[in-house]
């Protein structure tokens, strides 16, 4: 039987579920399997499984969901998948048949068949065309779903890979077009090439007919470095080869590399984001204050500019000017701009809104764009090249559209409508606020019965970490699936994400992090304390940082919770940093190789605070021997150690494809979603705990 490690953190080295970290040991392997056929017997199982399945899969793979798309050169390119075609479609079609009823779609690479011809289940990670045609292009596949994939090169218009073209082996590198015939690699193949997180150190320029190995290298990072990068950025005519140092998360330092060969850094502060190019300025935000030359304080959650071309010619930054200011509850999303339009999408309080942004000799005026309101709006595409640009609009009971503009959001036509997937007739959309345990109010949304007169089976759901917003969305499984039946769900905007801004993020960061579990439970208790759900009915689901978050939720509250779902999570925050690329997330969560951040990660490391004599609610735990993200020895040893604990009801999936985010194949997608869905309905069956 295992014991809760204490907090001095003295028996860290005493694992004995080491072993499962060994990815494809036959000893690992083994006991998946054994656990997979354990949780398949008692999920699939379930008389309700393979209906639930059917509805899952048809929703996902429904002919009339929407293509979304982006334009280039005239088409509309979009990935495609569905019953017939499980791997996809990458394709596409002229604008003006995009915009009709029954697209008429010229198929580029047909997943299915390329996978059938050469024995490999390709995904499809990425294209970079190559400016000014966009025929030719850099197509990454990966292998199994996961991060690390092939590059090929590939012409559009022959409708095949170019023999004896640009090609790289699988990997975590990084490829785009410098020119027709030199490509800019953000290399991550050889051992000496990568970061200690795996990702890319080293920027090279690869020619053509040349072997990847003899590429010149043109800039380089620290190991210690998340990632560096390179990119051709366009600002009308003009384009410059630009380089990143990525520090970490939230700090880095950016470059532009001059004819002289010189790599010249540009002058702004560690931790700035938001950053673009526009008519000569430089476009950027900042996560703290800063105090710009001038005398200009930038602030988050604003937006400031300054003239690069004047910076190039002089090495003078000038005067700093405000494009937009800061504004409470209000936080920038995505940036974005068309050749003569810069377009901001907005976060206010956590509705979105996007508006447009011009500048005059007189400065920056800003226009909103006339987009619905009170709901989720986004910016889905935009073609920097010229003045295309469409929106999406979404909320919980609102089916996605797209809103499309040829003239740079001035004229707006809805051109993409998905059918409604539920009743949601009866159904009305929420936002509550709970107060944390430090007072701080923590908005929420409650998605149910207009109705409703008990407390019913509820899913909350939340994520909290690396300033990733949750907004409100539609979604046709959960509707058809949890909402048609009088469930409710619950979507939780806690601290560590990115509602806010830096400050809200900043408020969770490492030695914080707990303030994001707190701020999870008080939403668990004020939803029970409004009637909507009782502990014993309230389902909890969170994946990646989230199922950090749903994982600390069952070791620290288990009373407060009826059936959690853990999804491709790191629970093990005493050895995360030896799972590559664990080490790539310090900046997020501390680094607990140093004593006093240790101390703080074993305060909640659920991995760590497993014990016997705690009544955990069910728990079902999800992971992918494909996940090159977050390793899937977390969930393993997190299962195995509640199993040794005597929680037998501690149940263990894992895919061997689908990588981090479970891409790919829309039947195992649906298989496991199903599952899920079977394990809520079996586990809240009501009563008070």
């Amino acid at each position: 039987m295992t014991k809760a490690v204490s907090p001095d953190l003295s028996t860290r080295a005493e694992d004995p579920f080491l072993w499962l970290e060994d990815r494809t040991s036959k000893p690992a392997l083994d006991w998946v399997h054994r656990q997979n056929d354990l949780t398949k017997a008692k999920l699939k199982g379930d008389p309700s499984y393979q209906a639930q399945f059917e509805t899952a899969l048809e929703l996902m793979t429904a002919q009339d969901n929407i293509a979304v798309g982006y334009e280039l050169g005239g088409y509309v390119y979009n990935f495609w998948q569905d019953k017939t075609n499980a791997l996809g479609l990458w394709r596409r079609a002229t604008v003006a048949s995009y915009k009709t009823d029954k697209p008429d779609w010229q198929t580029i690479i047909d997943f299915d068949a390329l996978s059938q011809a050469e024995g490999i289940k390709w995904v499809f990670s990425a294209a970079r065309r190559l400016y000014p045609d966009f025929n030719r292009c850099l197509v990454s596949l990966s292998p199994d779903g996961g991060d690390a994939s092939e590059m090929r090169e590939f012409d559009i218009e022959t409708g095949a890979f170019v023999e004896g073209g640009f090609r790289a082996a699988s990997s975590k590198s990084d490829f785009g077009w410098l020119d027709a015939d030199t490509v800019i690699v953000g290399a991550a193949l050889e051992e000496g090439d990568r970061t200690q997180s795996g990702y890319p150190r080293v920027v090279k320029l690869w020619k053509r007919g040349t072997d990847l190995s003899a590429a010149e290298p043109i800039f380089e990072g620290q190991l210690e470095d998340l990632a560096v990068g390179g990119l051709l950025e366009f600002d009308g005519d003009e384009r410059y080869l630009l380089l990143a140092r990525t520090i970490d998360f939230y700090s880095g330092h950016h470059f532009v590399r001059l004819a002289s060969g010189e790599n010249r850094r540009l002058p702004l502060p560690d931790d700035a984001t938001e950053t673009a190019i526009f008519k000569g300025r430089v476009i950027f935000g900042v996560r703290s204050a800063w105090s710009a030359p001038g005398g200009l304080t930038c602030l988050p959650d604003g937006l400031y500019a300054f003239d690069f071309r004047c910076w190039l010619e002089t090495g003078d930054i000038g005067v700093i000017e405000t494009v937009l200011p800061p504004a409470d509850r209000v936080s920038i999303a995505y940036l974005a701009s068309t050749r003569d339009r810069l377009f901001i999408n907005l976060m206010d309080n956590v509705r979105g809104r996007v508006v447009a942004a011009q500048r005059s000799e007189t400065g920056w005026s800003l226009s909103p764009v006339a987009l619905p309101e009170n709901g989720n709006v986004g910016i889905s595409h935009i073609n920097q090249f010229g003045s295309s640009v469409s929106f999406s609009f979404t909320d919980f009971l609102t089916p996605s559209s797209i809103i499309w503009s040829d003239d740079d959001g001035k004229t707006l036509a809805t051109i993409k409508a998905q059918p409604a997937r539920f009743d949601a007739s009866e159904l009305v959309s929420e936002q509550f606020e709970a107060r944390s345990k430090d007072g701080t109010a923590i908005p929420y949304f409650v998605v149910r019965r207009r109705d409703q007169k008990a407390p019913v089976p509820a899913l909350l759901y939340g994520y909290g970490g690396f300033e990733v917003p949750l907004l409100p969305g539609y979604a046709g499984v959960r509707g058809k699936l949890w909402l048609e039946k009088g469930y409710a769900y619950v979507q939780a905007n806690i601290r560590g994400g990115g509602e806010f801004g830096p400050g809200w993020h900043q408020a969770a960061l490492k030695d914080k992090r707990q303030n994001a579990f707190d701020d999870f439970a008080a939403v668990a208790e004020d939803v029970v304390r409004r009637g909507i759900s009782t502990a014993s009915m309230l389902g909890i689901q969170g994946g990646s940082n989230g199922g950090l978050l749903t994982g600390v939720s069952m070791t620290q509250r288990p009373e407060l919770f009826g059936a959690v779902i853990i999804e491709v999570p790191l629970l093990d925050m005493l050895r995360y940093t030896e799972l590559p690329p664990g080490a790539s997330w310090m900046a997020e969560y501390g680094d607990p190789s140093k004593p006093e951040e240790a101390t703080w990660l074993a305060a909640y490391s659920p991995y760590q605070r497993v014990t016997e004599d705690v009544a955990y609610p069910p728990v079902l735990l999800t992971t992918s021997t494909a996940d090159d993200r977050v390793h899937p020895g977390h969930a393993r040893k997190m299962a195995a150690r509640l199993q040794a604990a005597g929680h037998a009801h501690a149940l263990f999936y894992e895919e061997t494809e689908g990588g981090h985010g479970g891409r790919g194949d829309r039947r195992i997608q649906a298989a496991q979603t199903a599952m899920k869905y079977v394990f809520l309905e079996q586990a809240l069956g009501g009563g008070e705990k």
